[in-house]
């Protein structure tokens, strides 16, 4: 069922860091003040499940901050995260009544939320939320895509590199950061974490940025605090084109 037990926060959009990559990025000052009508922000802990598989939606919304999983049980009970949601990413489907995924956080995360029904309502009224939840699908689908490339036919380094590189372009997109300057960004996943979305073992995720550090693609400090001095060489580590790469 769905979750019930997360803590209700306050935010003003004008100091909203995902702002200008949000589903209300175009929309005008009147559009902007129907949205509040029907916006609310919850906070949800480590660890806690959002949405369960198959759960009635009432809701949509984006992440604000925090990062959660998506994860799909088999009928056996064997479980596959398969995706990760990032600040300014969308949870649920207009149109849909559930969700195919459990949706759990896996920092504190804060989620920007619309109710469901009035939010379809705007959505007929309003082509710049719209357009711009067009152009988010299309770039999930682009991402997805990739993501096939990455899990399919890369090395673990790659694959390593690759996740650190998404993360990297996120954070510095988010905090309007030119990728030529040294990126510094905290990782949001523990390796167990790496290690399932990867479909790798601990061992190797382990093995693999201990790698990386020693050869200089990027500082580590504790487990978590990555440094990336140079982002074009992680994305050469990557396998993928400096000018482009994965998209995020």
């Amino acid at each position: 069922m769905l979750n019930t037990d997360s803590t209700q926060v306050t935010q003003d959009c004008e100091d909203c860091p995902i702002r200008h990559r949000a589903v209300c990025a175009r929309c005008e000052t009147d559009e902007l003040e129907r949205l509040e009508e029907i916006k609310y922000y919850r906070n949800y802990q480590a660890g806690q499940t959002i949405i369960w598989s198959g759960d009635r939606m009432d809701f949509v919304g984006s992440v604000v901050s925090g990062i959660a999983t998506l994860t799909q049980t088999m009928e056996d009970g064997r479980t596959q995260m398969v995706g990760l949601l990032l600040p300014s990413d969308f949870v649920g489907r207009p149109g849909r009544d559930g969700s195919p995924y459990d949706v759990v956080a896996t920092t504190d995360l804060v989620m920007c939320c619309f109710r469901k029904k009035p939010f379809e309502d705007m959505m007929t009224r309003t082509p710049h939320i719209a357009h711009r939840l067009l152009e988010m699908t299309l770039d999930e689908l682009d991402a997805a895509r990739e993501w096939m490339l990455v899990l399919g036919r890369k090395t673990a380094r790659e694959k390593i590199a690759s996740l650190l590189s998404i993360i990297a372009r996120r954070d510095a997109t988010l905090n309007l950061r030119a990728t030529q300057s040294a990126l510094v960004f905290d990782l949001p996943l523990t390796r167990e974490a790496m290690a399932d979305y990867l479909g790798l073992t601990l061992e190797t995720v382990s093995r693999q940025m201990s790698a990386l550090k020693r050869d200089g693609v990027i500082v580590l400090e504790g487990k978590r605090h990555v440094t990336v001095p140079d982002f074009s060489r992680l994305l050469d580590e990557a396998g993928d084109d400096s000018d482009g790469g994965l998209p995020v």
